[in-house]
Formats: structure tokens, C-alpha cells, sequence
């Protein structure tokens, strides 16, 4: 008898500023019925630094299991090593041109790109603005492959009464696009 696969979802922090997302990301998975998946860029842990007072270390610590960017022989650069698909939060510029260009220099481009190739879902936080003409087609290259692109813009209608209130509530978004109910938010009309 073969034991079932968890339920796996990549994470993936690139370069951007918006790591909270993320992190926050992790949080809410965390102790749930997924198996996390990290990828943390070198650019990502550097802006780590000047955007919060977590350690890397302390960021991996949410994860499950946590890859080199590097290592683009990991288990997730296979389409066997089954999961539900990936989130890029934050996604840099950079990372968004290395998807669309279906590079696989990275992890996190071959894991995009392994995740694209098997029909699962890929959602990329894109943060960067203002955009320029090759950012757009990018998003719309990346579109047509099967990704959702989805920039952290903050909803007000919720009532946020801090920036954790805003990013919680982005990060769930992310996370019903899986089916994944992570916490309660308040939703446009309901009580």
C-alpha cells in the first residue's frame, strides 16, 4: 500500500520589497494540512534585512522544507514531486522576466516553470511600480501560460486598522485562489 502525497504548496520570497507578504504567507500555513515548500532568493534575504527584524533563519523556520535558490536539482525542480502549485510573494521584476521567459537559471524559475509545464496553479504577488511597457507584457506573457498575476494592492473596503490587517488580508486572497481557507477576513458584504 503507498502512502498519500501531502498536500504541498511552494513559497517562493524574491528580491521585491513586500517579504511580509510571504512571510505572512508561511504563517498562515503554518501547523495546517499543507507541507511548505520555501525558496528564499539572495536578493530576497538581503531585503529581508532592511524590511523586517526576522532572521532568515527565523523565516526558514516556518517552512516545512527549505531549498537553495541554487540548487536547480532539488526535488521541486521535478514535475514528479507533486504539489498544488506556487506562490511568489513578493515577485520581483526580475523573477517575473525570468517566468515569462521560461528560464530555469533559478529554482525559483524552474520551480515557476515545472509548476507552469503540469498545469498547476502559479500566483505571482508582482511588486513593482510603476510599471514599463516590458513589466506588462511580461504579466501578460506569463498570463497566457496559465499563471495569475496578482499585485499586492491593499483593500480598503475590510476596514484595515493596521498594515498586518492589509497584508493578512492579500496573503489569504493568495490563498483562496487554492481553495485554502487560512483565517477569517471580512469579504466585500459580509457581515
Amino acid at each position: 500500500m503507498t502512502q498519500a502525497t501531502p498536500r504541498r504548496l511552494l513559497i517562493a520570497m524574491t528580491g521585491a520589497s513586500g517579504l511580509v507578504y510571504g512571510i505572512k504567507l508561511l504563517q498562515l500555513l503554518r501547523g495546517g494540512d499543507y507541507e511548505t515548500h520555501l525558496i528564499i532568493s539572495k536578493p530576497a534575504q538581503v531585503a529581508l534585512a532592511y524590511e523586517s527584524s526576522m532572521k532568515v533563519r527565523d523565516v526558514t523556520a516556518l517552512a516545512d522544507k527549505t531549498y537553495d535558490n541554487d540548487d536547480v536539482t532539488a526535488a521541486i525542480a521535478s514535475g514528479s514531486f507533486r504539489t498544488e502549485g506556487m506562490i511568489v510573494a513578493p515577485c520581483s521584476a526580475k523573477t517575473l522576466g525570468e517566468v515569462a521567459a521560461g528560464s530555469g537559471a533559478t529554482l525559483v524559475a524552474r520551480a515557476a516553470d515545472v509548476t507552469l509545464k503540469e498545469r498547476r496553479r502559479l500566483v505571482l504577488l508582482v511588486r513593482e511600480t510603476p510599471l514599463h511597457l516590458g513589466h506588462c507584457r511580461n504579466m501578460v506573457t506569463v498570463t497566457e501560460f496559465g499563471a495569475i498575476v496578482m499585485p499586492p494592492v491593499p483593500a480598503f473596503y475590510p476596514m484595515p486598522e493596521s498594515i498586518d490587517d492589509m497584508v493578512t488580508f492579500t496573503a489569504v486572497r493568495a490563498l483562496d485562489l487554492f481553495g485554502i481557507d487560512a483565517a477569517p477576513v471580512r469579504r466585500w458584504k459580509e457581515a
